[in-house]
């Protein structure tokens, strides 16, 4: 029983199909460790079991060829008696010669339980002669999908090295474009317009200020005293005020306009 145990396991991990099992694995790499150690760990017991098988079947060989040469010995002692009795017979010695024929027929029959039971022996090693050979086969297959499974995982890890290698390196230079030398140049203008807009920001903020909002109210009151006087000077009032004239007066000076023209008015 633990000979044709062993034969099906062999036979089924000789068999695997480790790409389908690979594709069917949420963690290749996982299952491939661990199928490298059950095939080893089952390769180590195989080899056991097939050694153990192949002892046995050495020792029916042996046992065989004890029975043959059992066979060939009793026949020789048998024919040996038998020309004995022969020449007792022929002296007229009956009683001796019928001793010799008996030890003729004793030696005949160990012949006949020996061939016999190197007959019955050779079914058994035939058998299994066939067992041990698909034993060996069995086990060369393993040793190869062990090799196989051996070549996978270290290109999966290699593969994996080189992924996690290109990741680092992508993750890296992902900000910079080496095909692209202006990008340094590029990333630089890009801080500084940040840093104007930042400004602009600061000024917008400022000028939205109380006291932003006061100026702009005094400058525009001022304004509006101004296009009052203009227009009561066009109505024909000629009396303004003082404070107009002086007004005007403040007004020529900043402008640069000279009094002669005034005067020519």
């Amino acid at each position: 029983m633990a000979k044709q145990s062993i034969f099906g396991r062999i036979s089924q991990l000789a068999r695997a199909n480790i790409n389908a099992l690979l594709d069917q694995a949420e963690d290749p790499q996982k299952m491939l460790d661990q199928m490298v150690r059950d095939y080893t760990n089952n390769i180590a017991e195989a080899e056991s079991a097939v050694a153990q098988t192949i002892g046995n079947l050495r020792m029916l060989q042996d046992d065989y060829q004890q029975d043959i040469k059992a066979s060939r010995d009793w026949g020789t002692k048998a024919l040996a008696a038998s020309r004995k009795a022969d020449e007792y017979r022929a002296g007229g010695n009956d009683p001796d010669a019928q001793k010799f024929d008996n030890l003729a027929k004793i030696a005949l029959q160990r012949q006949m339980t020996s061939e016999n039971e190197a007959r019955t022996a050779e079914p058994s090693i035939a058998a299994q002669s066939d067992v041990v050979e698909k034993l060996k086969t069995g086990l060369n297959q393993m040793k190869g999908k062990l090799g196989e499974l051996s070549a996978k995982r270290n290109e999966l890890i290699a593969r994996s090295k080189t992924v996690e290698a290109q990741t680092q390196v992508h993750d890296a230079l992902k900000s910079i474009d080496i095909l692209d030398p202006t990008s340094e140049v590029s990333r630089f203008e890009e801080k500084i317009r940040r840093e104007e807009a930042k400004v602009r920001g600061q000024a917008e903020l400022a000028a939205s200020s109380l006291d932003a909002q006061f100026n702009s109210l005094e400058d525009l009151g001022e304004q509006t005293e101004i296009e009052a006087r203009l227009a009561a000077l066009k109505s024909g009032n000629t009396t303004a005020p003082a404070a107009i004239q002086a007004g005007s007066q403040d007004s020529k000076a900043t402008a640069g306009v000279d009094e002669t023209e005034f005067e020519n008015l």
